[in-house]
């Protein structure tokens, strides 16, 4: 039977842990049997982010075994905010960790995107090493869009969805207010903001208190809530900055939830036709400088008023481009592949 390691075995309820719980049970559904342990033999390791197994790993890589790293993107928020001594470390470290193993111990590359191929070749080099670019997929049966689920409007939902909204990331859920009461004060169109994600109680409270427009504060939801939650709202905003493949979008487009996105990372590979907008930023997004609401909120005025048309072709892209089956096996036929 085909073994695969898989390391580190990050657990969580986004990010690196849904892709990792997602891609194993895709694995175990082709009789490939899953391994975390770096000391049994293997067909091949993936190694899914940074990992304090340097020492393991490089073992492994010293008796021949074939290592695949798989690629995000790159900490640099911290460089343009003060999120503080310890994160800055960590954001550093983590840097240095991937940069490592990309360069001495991978012997093969799956990018996430493009645009993280390319931001990893600007930043640390081009590498020889033979590499591939596979967006990440979702359950299409799990994941699926269900139209009489979506509530009544007005007000519309608009469907926000970060695993932290702290640590530096605060704009996103900024530019979530600042589109809702755009859309709200300049469009005439009643929004709830609906924020999934962990965030203080105090943050909570400093964020309610000067909004202009009804919050309701999910807090962190189990992974199984989401499906629902995205099919309940009418809009989603992807408020990252320089996404490399995020999860939570992808998710989004398979509930047949439109997508509303600053184009800044991956978004414009992922957000294709009428399954959303992406729209310019407006000004340097790399200094975290005032984007263009104004042309968000033109965007997302168009695709509410053409609703049934932009749920129908998040459904269809996704299914097209973005299934887990799809990618599964493309990340097998890379991984075990000759060359």
């Amino acid at each position: 039977m085909t073994r695969i390691c898989i390391v580190p075995r990050v657990e969580g309820l986004a990010g690196v842990a849904s892709f990792r719980i997602k891609f194993e049970e895709g694995l175990r559904a082709r009789n490939v049997e899953v391994t975390h342990d770096l000391s049994l033999p293997a067909d091949a390791v993936l190694v899914l982010a940074g990992t304090r197994s340097l020492i393991p790993l490089l073992q492994a890589r010293q008796r021949g075994q074939r290592i695949v790293q798989r690629l995000d993107g790159i900490n640099w928020v911290h460089k343009k905010r003060n999120t503080g001594l310890k994160h800055y470390m960590r954001a550093e470290y983590g840097n240095f960790v991937l940069s490592f193993i990309r360069k001495h111990l991978a012997t093969k590359i799956i990018y996430q995107s493009q645009f993280s191929k390319e931001w990893w070749e600007s930043w640390y080099g081009a590498s020889k090493k033979l590499s591939t670019v596979i967006h990440n997929g979702v359950d299409l049966k799990t994941y699926n869009a269900a139209p009489d689920t979506v509530s009544h409007y007005p007000p519309y939902k608009l469907l926000l969805v970060e695993g932290n909204l702290g640590g530096g990331y605060e704009m996103g859920l900024d530019n979530a207010i600042k589109l809702a009461e755009n859309l709200n004060e300049v469009h005439h169109l009643p929004v709830e903001l609906n924020v999934v994600g962990k965030i203080s109680s105090e943050h909570q409270a400093r964020v309610q208190a000067q909004a202009k427009v009804p919050i309701q504060w999910l807090g962190s939801v189990p992974r199984e809530r989401i499906p629902e939650l995205d099919r309940s709202a009418h809009l989603f905003f992807s408020s990252d900055l320089h996404p490399a493949c995020p999860n939570s979008v992808i998710e989004a487009l398979a509930c047949g939830l439109p997508v509303i996105a600053f184009d800044t990372g991956s978004l414009k590979e992922l957000v294709i036709g009428d399954a959303g907008r992406v729209v310019p930023y407006g000004s340097n997004s790399w200094n975290i400088e005032e984007p263009d609401i104004s042309a968000l909120g033109i965007a997302a005025k168009e695709i509410l008023q053409n609703l049934a048309r932009f749920q129908k072709s998040a459904r269809a892209h996704a299914e097209s481009a973005l299934g887990l089956d799809a990618m599964t096996d493309k990340y097998l036929k890379f991984i075990l592949g000759d060359v």
